[in-house]
């Protein structure tokens, strides 16, 4: 490929189709007609000898080249945005600013908490509307402005959104304080025998993977009550003698009240990350939050969140 003659917009224009995967809707991003981004298109295919997007029941398909152009072309075109930007022109003590966070009730208490606690302290300014997740509709709140950051994990999301991880979580059983039978090296066999409260985010079920991971070494747990959120769990078991496994970061700051211990078997976590629209990508607020809540998991966790690779 000669690339003396390159034109950036081309460029521009390749990242809007794949993101897109549509010509119409590429167009409407791009601010130009139909028929210029499809001629755009046909110079991309020359560029790449390479179909790059073909005809699918719905839009159009990637091809495995095009694929492979994504990310890198995604990080070149970010690092000139960065450039171009000055994103130093945003000053979070005195822009006034709101963000709509969309998670679950786990990750409000978990993590929206602190990030608008820092707010408060850095940006005053910034207000924060909290909504309650919804998978299924994510993506179009995202499209349409609805939501501004999604707190999940990244790889439930529809493809096509941008995605950066945040943390790996872990599960704990927490139990109260003076708990008779609970012990820090508790058997399989302890475990099963406690009266467990888990969590049915359908509603009304008592088996979860933990009881077939259970039932795999030959136990079975005595389940006696199911609760439809985390955050009911804390408040129930310190004052009784159930128990419940937990995500790690939603008793952190509770261990006064609670005892802590680990599962005595292998029980799998999950990763957090946020998720947020192209529309959103480039806005120096937006940005700024973002990187305040990389800043804060980072201080909580003593690490940095990394950039999940984006599908399409």
């Amino acid at each position: 490929m000669n690339t003396k003659r390159l034109d950036l917009n081309l460029l521009v224009t390749l990242e809007a189709l794949l993101v897109e995967q549509n010509v119409t809707r590429a167009a409407s991003r791009l601010h130009l007609s139909q028929p210029a981004v499809s001629a755009q298109l046909g110079r991309l295919r020359d560029m790449f000898d390479d179909p790059l997007l073909v005809p699918a029941q719905r839009g159009m398909t990637p091809t495995a080249k095009a694929l492979e152009l994504l990310e890198p072309l995604r990080q070149a075109l970010d690092q000139v945005r960065v450039t171009v930007a000055q994103h130093g022109n945003f000053d979070p003590a005195r822009a006034r600013l709101t963000v709509n966070i969309a998670c679950t009730d786990y990750l409000q208490a978990a993590l929206a908490q602190p990030l608008i606690l820092e707010l408060r302290h850095r940006a005053p300014g910034v207000r924060v509307a909290l909504r309650s997740l919804d998978v299924l509709q994510l993506e179009t709140q995202l499209a349409r402005g609805e939501v501004d950051l999604a707190l999940t994990t990244p790889g439930a999301v529809a493809p096509g959104l941008r995605a950066r991880h945040l943390f790996d979580e872990r599960y704990v059983l927490i139990g109260r304080q003076g708990h008779p039978q609970l012990r820090r090296n508790i058997t399989v066999e302890k475990f099963a025998q406690l009266e467990h409260v888990v969590v049915s985010l359908h509603g009304g079920g008592f088996v979860t993977p933990v009881d077939h991971a259970l039932a795999a070494l030959g136990h079975k747990r005595r389940v006696v009550l199911s609760a439809a959120s985390f955050l009911f769990l804390p408040q129930i078991v310190a004052q009784s003698d159930f128990v419940a496994l937990v995500p790690q970061q939603l008793v952190r700051d509770r261990a006064g009240e609670l005892k802590i211990v680990e599962c005595p078997f292998p029980v799998p976590g999950f990763e957090v990350g946020m998720v947020w629209h192209e529309r959103n990508h480039g806005h120096q607020g937006q940005r700024w939050v973002r990187e305040a809540l990389v800043e804060l998991v980072a201080s909580r966790h003593g690490r940095k969140g990394t950039a999940v690779r984006r599908r399409l």
